[in-house]
């Protein structure tokens, strides 16, 4: 049986070997939310799947169009075998309640390292910020230590202090990114983040500069979302 939970993601489950983010493009807010209905029911009414399948969580898009993914799963084959025998089933009926779907892309990872949430911090995240990190061809080995670098600087900044919550960095399977979660606080303290990033101690400024001027970095993009659905089982 599959179950609705208010509770966000745990990003940092050590059971969770195979972690899944993909987007779907709906459209508009109405159809957002219709979609998000229409995902609920039918998990629900189909079950949890069988096997190796750990949560799966919905987040609607601030642009208005588009529907985060993010999938937990102990084992890829586990979400191989559902994807053969119990995924299209689930997709048509979705597709029947809200046609026109575009499903644009999921994304295979490695959860590399996080920023915890502080010992004691039982704030509920009011915002998600998902930031893509391309990386030049040839270039995969250098997303690790990218990763270091803009964890060092967090370590000796206060952006904690100013809203965030925690980081956690994927490395997709295919060696072209990093994929930073992060949970914020409220979109007034990402907003105030940004607006005057702090960069806290001397050390912390050099560090962030190593971060900006890292010659392998290709692109970075971001998209912010609101946690909608939450699935897990019975």
């Amino acid at each position: 049986m599959a179950r609705r939970t208010d509770a966000h993601p745990d990003l940092t489950r050590p059971d969770v070997e195979a972690p899944f983010f993909g987007t779907w493009r709906v459209g508009t807010p109405e159809r957002q939310r219709e979609t998000v209905d229409a995902i609920a029911a039918t998990w629900v009414r189909q079950g949890w799947p069988v096997g190796g399948g750990l949560g799966y969580f919905v987040y609607a898009g601030h642009d208005g169009t588009t529907l985060l993914h993010h999938s937990q799963w102990a084992r890829e084959q586990d979400h191989e075998a559902f994807v053969k025998t119990q995924r299209q089933a689930r997709v048509d009926e979705i597709d029947t309640a809200v046609p026109g779907i575009e499903r644009v892309a999921l994304d295979r990872y490695r959860r590399y390292r996080s920023q915890e949430r502080a010992a004691g911090d039982t704030r509920v995240p009011g915002l998600v910020v998902t930031v893509r990190i391309d990386f030049e061809e040839g270039t995969a080995e250098r997303r690790r230590e990218w990763v270091d670098l803009v964890l060092g600087a967090l370590a000796e900044s206060p952006e904690r202090d100013r809203g965030l919550v925690s980081a956690h960095f994927h490395l997709s399977q295919d060696g072209t990114h990093v994929l930073n979660y992060a949970e914020w606080e409220s979109p007034e303290s990402y907003g105030a983040a940004v607006a005057e990033p702090g960069e806290g101690a001397e050390a912390a400024g050099a560090r962030w500069e190593r971060v900006r001027t890292c010659p392998a970095v290709k692109s970075i993009s971001g998209s912010r979302y609101s946690y909608v659905l939450g699935l897990v089982p019975e």
